[in-house]
This record gives structure tokens, sequence and C-alpha cells, in this order.
């Protein structure tokens, strides 16, 4: 729920609160008409201890002052025109206030949605209807703001401190120097007379005495200033450490997974600018708080004083080096990864990024990447940190790019678009283990430096699991072992084991998912699809999703086995069904006229209690990415009984020919689709529009679909033979349906279940179309062909 809903329910002293934010620096009314755009935008993506960080911040305000504009340009009627002055007005004080101080604006916003995000909190509970639409996101986000605000807090007072020693320490230099100076003018008495040295040496000495007591006092507070602070930034470290957790560990992570689940059509994982807005206030306080304990180190070399210090400042210094080096190394990532299928001598692209690139002026001295294809045990030994310098598994073309920064968005990237793999060089393989089954990754790797050579580092990052396929057939079992180890694979896992089991509920997310986003529909897999695929699965007749719940699939079962009494595995059953429906049925599906999973004993019982003609489209059992039609009718070798007939499966050769619909339409027989819809109330938007009229004498010829035995012998116009492709009109539901049928005869198209050949039923419409394609004379008034 959107946070304005929710702060309009707050009562009593925290709605006061809530509109004490408000006044002539930002009323209320603009919170008010804008509520909707203002939480959209990304505020805390605005640095605003960077002044650089301005044209973002003007960029925000210019883009407010146009919604307000456009917001009272559409008032209308008299409260309207009244609204109308009073928007406009506030977009001119706005942009008077605000123009040339933009990020005050900005902290100006930020503090009021944090502050609406606290009172509602707080005003209500986890279990209040309120509280329980609280969005858990930005509640994570406002704890992670908070501990970005704590830690600039530490790191000024940590800068104050140091500055404070440094005064103290420059003081205490003076007065050791005056102590000095005052040993050496009680050296030089022993060259007067003794009456001088007597009179002048008892001044000399109570004064060095007063100046070493105050150097030893002055001595032991410096030692504890210096504890003090290295105990300071012990604390800032520590909140630094988990701080950096959260983002790489937590946040970064999650991004990584749902750029995972998203090669499986899951939602896509979002952008990364609020991930780089947190990593880059990370670089800038690590390096903040490095630079303090190297200018505490360098006082300490100043003016050493014995004590703990130095080993201090020493494990503090690897501390800090720790945490940039790990914040560099976990923000070089691939923000667009490469194909996960991949076929030799085609050009594929990819994108990978360091969040802290800007941050940290790496781009002043622009790194190179290079990308490399290895193995998946080359992944292994890579993360061993095993040497395994100039390994490959394969040449890819155009595999070096430098990291560009686009000032506009503060990026530092590397776009690789023309990568080709010119060859693989493939492993021995285990056991039953398939080409398909093999994985490789891209590894992207660069060095660069930071802080004028400071510190060096070398970057690694691998891409998703890839599978490597030479020919397009390869392409759907490369899919299953894509699916199955983007949906299964355990963050930190070694490269690239994954479960060779997993529960079926888990596998139906998956492949609903994959579903969904192949078909590109709403319409994913409803629970009585998924028993039907349990069913295939499993080899079972339950109809009882609670028996499939703690059932496992293996990998095997997945896409290694066959299916009892077929030649394909479930997955490459599933893929067919998958395409087919992608390429040529989406809009049928999208409307619900295909009922699809459901086998021929479950059409033969749903159809059996209709009226004749009703038909329904169900997904073949026996052909990959076959799709048939199950009508009931009479039997006309037995009269009076009626049975389901069963076209003989449709694929995408066929559908290249006619549509399904047009198919539909060219089969009087069909009356209603399951359960009573008039065929074309469903399908007559797909029609293809009836052929022009013969020009000079020709008539053009069209392909229709013809069931023989329900085809209707209708009378030729011209006198001669019956013609097998006009459409009958369609008989009543309420009254007995008269087809007109052929003799019985002993037909080749027709087989034992009662299921026709579709190629000798389209060899029939080639005839005709032959037929057609002779000049109509007789029609035509004798025109020359």
């Amino acid at each position: 729920m959107a946070v304005w809903i929710q702060a309009q329910q707050l009562q009593g002293d925290a709605l006061h609160q809530m509109q004490s934010l408000y006044g002539q620096h930002f009323p209320i009314e603009v919170r008010h008409y804008l509520s909707h755009w203002i939480e959209a935008q990304l505020w805390d993506a605005v640095d605003l201890e960077n002044p650089q960080e301005e044209f973002k911040a003007k960029r925000l305000l210019d883009s407010l002052i146009q919604e307000l504009q456009n917001k009272a340009e559409h008032q209308v009627g008299e409260d309207g025109f009244l609204l109308k002055i009073k928007l406009g007005h506030y977009a001119s004080q706005l942009k008077s206030t605000y123009d040339r101080c933009p990020l005050e604006l900005v902290r100006c916003i930020k503090h009021i949605l944090y502050t609406e995000q606290r009172l509602v909190r707080d005003a209500t509970n986890s279990s209040s209807p309120v509280g329980g639409m609280m969005d858990s996101m930005s509640q994570k986000y406002q704890q992670i703001n908070q501990a970005f605000e704590e830690l600039r807090l530490m790191s000024q007072d940590t800068e104050n401190d140091l500055r404070k020693l440094q005064h103290n320490q420059e003081y205490f230099i003076i007065q050791y120097q005056e102590s000095l100076r005052i040993q050496a003018q009680l050296s030089s008495l022993a060259t007067l007379p003794p009456a001088d040295r007597q009179l002048r040496e008892p001044a000399l000495l109570s004064k060095r005495a007063t100046v070493e007591t105050w150097l030893t006092r002055e001595a032991n507070t410096l030692q504890k200033y210096r504890l003090d602070l290295a105990e300071k930034h012990q604390k800032t470290l520590q909140l630094l450490r988990k701080q950096q957790t959260i983002i790489l560990d937590d946040e970064l992570i999650q991004w990584k997974r749902r750029q995972q689940l998203a090669g499986n059509g899951g939602p896509p994982e979002g952008g990364l600018d609020i991930l780089q807005s947190w990593c880059e206030k990370l670089a800038e306080t690590i390096w903040q708080n490095r630079q303090q304990i190297r200018r505490a180190e360098h006082l300490r070399q100043q003016l050493p004083i014995p004590g703990p210090i130095e080993e201090l400042l020493n494990e503090l210094n690897g501390t800090i080096t720790d945490i940039i080096s790990a914040l560099v190394t976990s923000t070089f990532i691939i923000e667009k990864q490469p194909p996960q299928v991949l076929k030799t001598q085609t050009k594929f692209a990819a994108t990978v990024r360091l969040l802290v690139g800007g941050k940290l002026n790496v781009h002043m001295n622009p790194p190179q990447v290079k990308a490399t294809i290895i193995s998946e045990q080359q992944a292994k030994a890579l993360l061993k940190n095993e040497n395994t310098r100039n390994d490959s598994s394969g040449e890819i073309l155009n595999n070096n790019c430098v990291m560009e920064y686009h000032q506009t968005t503060g990026t530092l990237s590397a776009h690789f678009r023309n990568m080709s793999l010119k060859r693989i060089k493939r492993s021995d393989r285990r056991g039953a283990e398939s080409v398909t089954e093999e994985k490789f990754t891209i590894l992207f790797e660069s060095q660069f430096s930071v802080g004028g050579n400071e510190l060096v580092f070398q970057v690694k990052t691998l891409s998703l699991p890839v599978v490597v396929i030479v020919h397009g057939s390869q392409d759907n079992n490369a899919t299953a072992t894509v699916l199955w180890d983007n949906s299964f694979a355990e963050p930190g896992r070694v490269p690239f084991l994954v479960p060779d089991k997993v529960l079926w509920p888990q596998l139906c997310d998956s492949i609903n998912m994959k579903y969904k986003a192949e078909v590109q529909s709403n319409r994913g897999l409803s629970e009585e699809n998924l028993v039907f695929l349990a069913q295939k699965a499993f080899s079972s007749s339950s109809n009882n999703p609670d028996d499939y719940r703690n059932m496992t699939m293996t990998w095997s079962q997945f896409n290694r086995e066959s299916l009892p009494g077929r030649n394909f595995t479930f997955w490459q059953w599933f893929d067919g069904v998958m395409e087919l429906t992608k390429k040529h049925l989406k809009p049928h599906w999208n409307d619900g006229a295909i009922l699809g999973f459901v086998n021929k004993q479950q059409a033969q019982d749903m159809l059996m209690s209709k009226p004749n003609g009703t038909f329904l489209l169900r997904f073949s059992d026996s052909e990959i990415g076959g799709i048939t039609i199950a009508w009931v009718a009479e039997n006309p070798n037995k009269a009076g009984e009626r049975m389901v007939w069963n076209l003989m499966p449709y694929t995408t050769k066929d559908f290249t020919i006619r549509s399904l619909a047009d198919r539909i339409s060219d089969l009087n027989h069909l009356l209603f689709l399951y359960p009573d819809r008039p065929k074309d109330e469903v399908f007559s938007k797909y029609y293809t529009p009836p052929l022009s009229k013969a020009v000079d004498g020709y008539v053009k010829p069209q392909i229709k679909q013809v069931v023989p035995e329900f085809a209707t012998a209708n009378p030729d116009p011209t006198g001669g033979n019956p013609t097998y492709m006009e459409h009958a009109s369609p008989a009543p539901v309420n009254h007995p349906h008269n087809y007109g049928m052929y003799p019985a005869m002993n037909d080749a198209m027709l087989d034992a279940d009662g299921d026709f050949d579709l190629d000798d039923t389209m060899d029939v419409a080639r005839h005709v179309e032959e037929l057609l394609r002779r000049p109509v004379e007789s029609q035509w008034g004798g025109q020359q062909s």
C-alpha cells in the first residue's frame, strides 16, 4: 500500500507530527496530488554528501515541477480552476526555492518519506490490516539508510578526533622542542663563570622540570587519544562490515538470484541504481576511514610513543583493506548475462559493470576486460585459487573490451556486443551424461588500481552456467539443463552442482514460470494442468493433487529417461507443447479455448455427456508438439450409438499451411467448443477473410481441411460432381444431427481408435486445389485461360 494512503489514516499526535512535516518549504498539497509520483522516485539513489550528485537532484526537481504543471493543466470546472492556480503557484514556488540548491529538495523529501514511514510503522502493528500491508522492502531500505547515517556520524566523529589529536600532537612537538632548547641552554652554562651559572641554572632547571612533567602527562594523554581513536575506528569498521554484508551478501546476492530466475522466465531482476548508490556510499565511507587510519599511522610515525597503538593500527589497516577488497571484487558483476544456451559460430553479447568504479575513479585509467570460456572443472579450480592461468575450453572472438564511464548515469561498464564462440573443447563425459548436460561458464576478468596505484585489484566474475550446442536440434535438451540449474542451484555452491532430485511442487513452480514466459501469457498452468503433468511424469492415475506434494522427480526422469511407451522424455514433450503454443496457439490459449492438458480417456469422459458436435482441443500424448481435436458424434457403423473421435495431431508444420482457427472453421461437424460455446463465437475473429473473386478467368485456389467421413455433400451449382469444401449449416443443438456421410468403407485414413490421419486428409484438399487451378470457362463466360 502507498505510504501516503496509510499516512492519511494516522490519528492524534502521529497525525500532528505528520502535518508538521509540511509548510512553505514543501506544501502538503504537492504531497497529496503527486503522491504516486513522489513514492516512485529513487530519492535514495542521490548521495546528499556528494556535490557531483547535484545534476541528479536537479533532474528530479525539474521532473517534479513538470508533474505539478501537468497536474494543473488537467484541472477543469470551478473547483479545478482554483486548484489549477494553486498548483501552478506551488510549481513556481518550489523552483524559486530549490533551483540553486536541488540537493536540499531531495533531503527534504527523503526526510518526509522516512518520517511518514516511521509514524505509520509505530502507529500500527504487523497484525493490523494497515500494518500487515506495510511495505517490508521500504523498511529494509530505511534500515540500510539509517545505518549509513550512523556511519556518516561516526566517521565525522573520528575525523574531529583525528584533527584534535593532530593539533595536540603538534603542540606537544612544539613543547618538546622547547624542552630541547632548555636542555641546550643548561648545557651551555658549563662555559659560564660559576657565579653566572648559579644565577641562571635554578630557573632553567625549574622550567625544564615543568616542561618535562607536562610532556610526560601530555604523552599519556596523546596515547589515550590514539587508543580511543583506534577503538572508535574498530566500532566503525564493525558496523561497516555488517552494512557491507547486508548489501553484498543479502541484497546483491538476491539480485543475482532474481537474475538467475529471470533466465527461466521469472520477473526481471530490476535495476542496479539503488544497489550502486549503496555500494558507492560503502566505498566512500571505507575510503574516508582508510585515509583516517593512514593519517593516524603517520602521526604515530611522526611521534613514536611506546604502547600497543602500533599493533592496533596495523590491525585496522589490514581490516579496512580486506573490506575494500571484498567490496571491489564483489561489485564487479555481470549486468547482462550471455545466453545460457550458446550456439557456436553465433554472435552473442554480455555486459559487465563495476558498481564502485565511478566513486573510486577507476575510469580515470579505463581498465580492459577479457572474456574466456572455461569448463566446470576449471571453474572449480579457479574458486579454489588453483593456478588456472591461460586455461580455457574454447576460443571466443572479440573477447576484449574497455570499460566505459557514462557521466549521466555514473556507471562504469564494458559492453561486449559482438562475441562469437569459434570453437569449444569438451571434457570427458561422465556416465550417461550427454553433451547438452555439460556446463561451461564465461569468465570475465580485469585488473585496475585505485588511489594512484595505492591498491591494485585483480577482479574476476563467472557467468551463469552455459550449455554449448552446435545445432538447433540440441536446443531443447540444453534448455532443460539450464532450467534445472537456474531453478535449483543453491547460493555459494561448488560450480555447478545441483540436486539430482527435487520435490514435484518445486518443479511445478519452475515449469509454470517457464511456460508463462515462453507463451507470453498471464494464464499459467492450473492445478488440473499440473495434476495431468504429474500423471504423465509418474505414470500415475491419481487425480488428487495432494498425492504428488511429497513426491520427488529426478533429473533422469525429467530429461534423460523416455516416458513409458514413448521415445521422448517428459521435458521434451513439455517443451514441444510450449513451442507449439508460443508459435501458433498463443491467442487461443489466452482465450481459454485450449484445455490442452487432457488425456484421451479424460476427453472421452468429458465429451460423452455433451451434445453431438461438441469438441475440445488437447495436446497430443503420442507426439512432441502436437495438438488434436476430439469431438463427439454418431457412430456411422452403428445406428443410435455415439462415440468420441480424435483427429490425428496437428504440428507446427500443419499450422504453417493453415491456422488452427481456419481448420476448425473448415470442419462443419464441429459446432460447440467444450462445454457449450458456439465455435464461431470463440474462433471467428481469427478466421482468414474470404478470398476475392476470380480475375481474368482464374480462380485463386485455397487449401481447406476435409474429414471425408464427416464432409457434407452439397449439390454443385454447375451441376457437376458434389464438392466437400463448402460449410454445412450447423444443426440446432436440441435436434438430431444429420451429417451427409459417405457409405461405410475401409478407409486408410481411419485408425482403430477412430483417429484420422491428417496427411491423407490434406491429400484430398490438395487434389481439390489442383482442380481449382483449372480455368472455370463455363462460370466466367468463356474467358481466355
